[in-house]
């Protein structure tokens, strides 16, 4: 049961965010945060690839 709590506990922060951007009409940060998330899943997902060479190169 605790591990619910603290994934709910986690998850928390994205429903701050969601409720701050509806509330305040913040829609431009919608694809600002979006791509972020994705820049750091993609990362993450080619860290341990023959990838990350070429991919560190970018940056």
């Amino acid at each position: 049961m605790s591990v619910i709590r603290e994934v709910k506990e986690r998850l928390k922060i994205f429903r701050e965010l969601w409720a701050f951007m509806r509330i305040r009409k913040k829609w431009w940060l919608a694809p600002i945060i979006l791509v972020l998330l994705l820049l750091g899943l993609f990362i993450v997902a080619t860290q341990g690839s023959a990838l990350a060479p070429f991919i560190y190169t970018l940056f």
